[in-house]
């Protein structure tokens, strides 16, 4: 499942790459939280930490936070704030803000996406690193 996970999570992030050079800050802000929402119940699942079913799953981060490799333990708190703040606005990524008519097109500006993929690139990544050897040395990443 974690390999699954991280696999999907990679496919999100040049997604939400390409969506961002096209010109498209929504569909980048949602493909990023996907991206690191799936990073993290990767990291979560290959700890053996069960998570909610849910979106935002930063709780069971901190939580799990001493059961997590070093690399990432150390950055946890900044990971959880991220997977939470793009839970948050996952909806408004995909559909806007229908009740203030805003459409999702509008709804956020390059910079703010620009922002947002940095900081998935660097959390997936940083996930990446820690998670690949060991999925290796399970024979379930080539």
């Amino acid at each position: 499942m974690a390999a699954d996970y991280l696999r999907r999570s990679l496919s999100c992030l040049d997604e939400a790459r390409s969506a961002l050079a096209r010109g498209d800050p929504a569909l980048c802000i949602r493909r990023s939280q996907e991206s690191v929402e799936l990073a993290a119940k990767a990291l979560l699942r290959a700890a053996s930490v069960e998570y909610p079913r849910r979106h935002d799953v930063s709780d069971a981060l901190l939580e799990a936070a001493p059961r997590l490799p070093g690399r990432v333990r150390g950055r946890v708190r900044e990971l959880a704030d991220l997977v939470s703040e793009l839970a948050a606005v996952r909806g408004p990524a995909m559909y806007g803000y229908e009740d203030r008519g805003i459409p999702a097109s509008r709804a956020f500006s390059n910079s703010y996406a620009d922002e947002v993929l940095a900081r998935t690139t660097t959390a997936v990544r940083t996930i990446e690193e820690v998670l690949v050897p060991r999925l290796r040395d399970a024979g379930c990443w080539p």
